[in-house]
């Protein structure tokens, strides 16, 4: 087998996307930008390709095909790019699937649907749903994970051990071998003729006593070839022999996929053990006493849950014990199934979780296992030895030998996963180094140690996610030479040309190629923030993106990541930009922060904090962002401090506080001036802000103007009941939610002052990276209001980003200790009558028959939390729609010109069609943006809590 390809030098990235362009194929990228985000995937390796397709229609498929034979150049398929193992990276073209995302057909008589490669499961999902139907495996990755993505790993998830691996469950495939040869194949019968099918079928055909003791052993044996499907006695199913062969031997055109019943009365029983070796020796008998009614059988490590509870979630009470098996059944039977297991399982502990939101709860930890891996040492923990499995019975044997073999290597990891199918994930702290491609030695020694030690019991160095990059140079050791043989006579039959996915499993690539995490990272030499969850590492922080995805789901109830929802574009999600700022800091594509790439990337990032609790592995890509606008505008080449002329919108909406300040005595006159078009025109283009947006218009009167004049402000050493800090919005925009909030107060017997010290967190210089000036603001406030803090009385913020600004960026700005004194120290308005009314010092108004369609701010529901703005308003009767995700404003970006269409396109996703479809609820935010967002664009008033409670409770007295 050869391989013939063209470099860079012969034909050009230009002159192929030039091919590809003429070809027919609609959409070719073949920027820095784009070859840099699709660089890696989920997995260790990065390789940078010549060209991005993604193809609008399937046909275009073939037209890759044609070119990429005509030149010689490699294809990669790539479905969603979460893959684990590197099976989604490559030099030549790489084809992004998921525009060819149509649910063809659903036969419910069948229970069968046709899709195209790029449908994401989820998707699916809903579109089986209404007829009872579902797709059986379900991958952690299931919110964004393709269809062809699945088929090309054969993919199995958490209920594979009740509904099959994705094998299992295809029915039929339409394929475009590497030779040319399309075929339809149903049940192992090809439509019409196929030569490279006959030749898969002469393979088996020659060797079936080998296939027959060496193949399909065990369910989880998903590495090499599958070749145990091209059998007689299993009907020469090509189609799902085609499951796990990661893109090497054909382009998947379409699919059909079996659908199951979606059981009802499904139920969660929790099991907790000592150590995870335990709960590993309980999986035969938990099996046994299942009776092939189980559905799942995951085992969860008591390390990944403290991650999730010292981020502040909610994690709901699970037994006595170290480790725990989630044992999932469904059906009339299922309490007794379940019963059964609780006897033969003898844990410590056991807890049957009956709370739907509990048990998705649960799951969701879950899910998040490779994002909280990651984070869940002192070192990065990173994927390699990833999905390994062995024989169920065999579990606990091997799970000591693993611990075992890490401890002997020095290295720490915290598994989990399938347990009921063998299969164990670990992240393991392999000692890479950046800019030291000699420090694999550790890496590589592992590996061949663990693989070798698997196979003593009849293992499978893949479980799940494929040999990729990581685990294909490892197969001899698994497999004998008569397999690998094998392995390499289907490739030439399939790929002569050895340009699908080469160096995948046949003829394979070192596995210590292109490992990303030994590519040079560069220093900040003058950062702009502390970093303080990475050490100061700006680097080390980017760097927290693993490409696991959750940022790419086309569909969310989450905040992040609102660009992406609005584009469907890689380069507008967390993700994208999280990669381009890895390449930026390790500089070989991409030349430093200052790059274009970077700035086209971060452009539509609305900086909403979404991701700082929504990815779980805890990137805060508005944090980055604004270290990113800082080195570019406020440090030269070398890092050093340097001023650089900046957007004009950074000037104005970048410094509103001030020029509120300022404009405060004409406030008047300024928003009279406003409604003449010509001067309106003039003030919006030299602001930066786009023509069709209104601005908005100052308070008539400050809410300190307006509590002096009440005699309710104040200054240490008075002691108040509460204190009520101005913030710039709410004092020059917004007063109202202020004054409501003194008067809710005020009127059940509480003393309540607003602070008479100016005092501002510096949140439009932030997200506008104005760093240094952002410092001086933020060591102000924090100073000012450390005092209040420490005095003991409480300090309420009433619009919720400055809130937040106080909680997450004070301690990234300032090193006073103050920062962290007001970051922990200063409440929203809802948790101060939360707790006032558990004390019996005021009340709620009855808001029964009252209903509210809630838009908390993103940064509210990413860092301070809105469970007990919740909490309060159903305590008090009202009926309660929470909006999901981001109003679309966000500070100065919606109203920047260039973004006004991805503004409004992202309060599509959630905020406008839930206020269309509650016409006479009331609509409650308490953040500027989202007001703005409301009147602006649905001519709609929204109340701040404050003014709901404090209105009703006057109405009622």
């Amino acid at each position: 087998m050869t391989t013939t390809t063209v470099t860079p030098d012969q034909a050009g990235t230009a002159e192929l996307a030039a091919e590809l362009r003429r070809a027919g194929v609609s959409r070719v990228e073949d920027s820095v930008l784009a070859r840099g985000m699709y660089s890696s995937d989920a997995s260790l390796y990065r390789v940078v390709p010549e060209v991005v397709a993604r193809p609008q229609q399937v046909d275009e498929l073939y037209a890759i095909h044609q070119t990429a034979q005509r030149l010689g150049v490699p294809v990669t398929m790539r479905g969603a790019g979460t893959s684990i193992a590197g099976n989604a990276v490559g030099a030549g073209i790489v084809v992004d699937t998921r525009d060819l995302n149509r649910v063809v057909s659903i036969d419910p008589e069948s229970a069968t649907a046709r899709v195209q490669p790029g449908v994401v499961h989820a998707d699916l999902q809903r579109a089986a749903a209404p007829h009872g139907l579902r797709f059986g495996p379900d991958p952690s990755t299931h919110s964004r994970c393709t269809i062809g993505g699945m088929i090309g790993n054969n993919a199995c998830g958490s209920r594979a051990l009740g509904y099959g691996r994705t094998s299992d469950n295809v029915e039929a495939v339409r394929v475009l071998f590497g030779t040319g040869d399309e075929a339809t194949i149903r049940h192992g019968e090809v439509t019409g003729s196929s030569s490279t099918a006959d030749q898969l079928l002469s393979v088996a055909q020659n060797h079936l006593a080998h296939i027959r003791t060496s193949f399909g052993r065990f369910g989880r044996q998903i590495s090499g070839y599958s070749l145990e499907h091209l059998l007689p006695e299993n009907r020469g199913r090509i189609e799902r022999f085609l499951a796990g062969t990661e893109g090497t031997l054909g382009i998947l055109l379409e699919a059909e996929v079996n659908l199951v019943a979606d059981e009802p009365g499904r139920r969660l029983l929790v099991l907790g053990y000592r150590e995870v070796a335990e709960a590993a020796d309980a999986v035969p008998r938990i099996l046994d006493a299942g009776g092939g009614r189980l559905i799942a059988c995951e085992g969860m490590d008591s390390r990944l849950v403290a991650l999730v509870r010292g981020a502040g979630k909610r994690v709901p009470p699970l037994p006595e014990g170290e480790s725990w098996l989630f044992v999932e059944a469904a059906g009339e039977d299922a309490p007794g199934v379940l019963d059964a297991v609780k006897t033969a399982g003898q844990p410590v502990g056991t807890r049957l979780i009956e709370d739907p939101a509990e048990a998705a709860a649960l799951w969701k930890i879950r899910e998040d296992g490779a994002g909280l891996a990651g984070i869940s040492l002192p070192t990065p923990a990173h994927s390699g030895w990833e999905d390994a499995a062995v024989p169920p019975e065999h579990l606990g044997d091997w799970m000591r030998e693993f611990e075992s073999l890490m401890r002997d290597y020095g290295l720490q990891g915290y598994p989990y996963g399938h347990f009921g199918d063998g299969c164990i994930h670990c992240r393991i702290d392999f000692p890479f180094q950046h800019g030291d491609p000699s420090s694999t030695g550790v890496f590589r020694e592992f590996m061949l140690a663990c693989a070798d030690r698997l196979t003593r019991y009849g293992g499978s160095l893949s479980g799940e996610h494929g040999d990729g990059r990581v685990r294909s140079e490892l197969l001899p050791t698994m497999y004998d030479e008569t397999s690998i043989a094998l392995f390499n006579e289907v490739k030439r039959i399939c790929d002569p040309q050895n340009l699908l996915n080469p160096g995948i499993i046949a003829e394979p690539v070192p596995i210590t190629e292109n490992i990303r995490p030994t590519q040079p990272k560069h220093d900040l030499p003058f950062p702009g923030l502390r970093m303080t969850h990475d050490d100061g590492d700006f680097g080390a922080a980017v760097h927290r993106c693993s490409g696991v995805g959750r940022c790419v789901a086309p569909k969310t109830n989450g905040v992040m990541c609102p660009s992406y929802l609005a584009t469907k574009d890689e380069k507008d999600s967390t993700r994208g930009r999280g990669r381009i700022l890895q390449e930026a800091m390790d500089g070989t594509l991409v030349k430093g922060l200052a790059d274009p790439a970077v700035h086209e990337a971060l452009d539509l990032c609305l900086a909403c904090k979404g991701c700082a609790s929504d990815c779980p592995a805890g990137v805060d890509m508005a944090t980055y962002k604004a270290e990113a606008l800082h080195q570019t505008y406020d440090r030269d080449a070398e890092g050093r401090p340097a001023k650089r002329l900046r957007p004009r919108s950074h000037y104005i909406l970048g410094r509103l506080p001030f020029w509120a300040k300022l404009a405060a005595p004409f406030a008047p006159v300024a928003n009279l001036s406003m409604k003449l078009p010509p001067v309106a025109a003039v003030a919006k283009w030299v602001a930066g802000i786009d023509q069709r947006r209104g601005v908005p218009r100052f308070a008539h009167r400050t809410l300190t103007r307006t509590a002096r004049r009440e005699g309710v402000t104040g200054q240490l050493p008075d002691q108040p009941d509460v204190w009520v800090w101005a913030d710039s919005f709410t004092n020059h925009f917004f007063p109202g939610s202020g004054t409501a909030a003194l008067q809710f107060l005020r009127d059940q017997g509480l003393d309540v002052r607003v602070i008479d010290r100016p005092g501002c967190c510096g949140l439009p210089w932030i997200t506008t990276g104005q760093l240094d000036q952002a410092r001086a603001l933020m060591d102000s406030t924090v100073t000012t209001l450390a005092e209040y803090v420490e005095s003991g009385t409480p300090v309420i913020a009433v619009e919720p980003s400055c809130l937040a600004t106080l909680r997450s960026d004070a301690v990234e700005l300032s090193a006073k200790p103050e920062a962290r004194t007001v970051a922990d120290g200063v409440l929203s308005f809802a948790e101060l009558v939360n707790r006032l009314v558990d004390e019996g010092r005021v009340g709620l108004p009855d808001l029964s028959g009252v209903d509210v369609v809630a838009q908390p701010h993103c940064h509210q529901a990413s860092i301070v939390g809105w469970e007990v703005d919740e909490a309060l308003l159903r305590q008090a009767g009202a009926t309660v729609t929470k909006v999901s995700g981001c109003c679309g404003l966000a500070g100065n970006f919606g109203v920047e010109a260039g973004h006004y269409e991805v503004s409004v396109a992202v309060a599509e996703t959630h905020l406008m069609p839930a206020v269309r479809q509650n016409p006479e609820a009331v609509v409650l935010a308490d953040g500027m943006s989202c007001k703005v967002q409301l009147d602006d664009l649905a001519g709609v008033r929204a109340m701040h809590l404050a003014e709901l409670l404090a209105q009703r409770r006057a109405q009622q007295s």
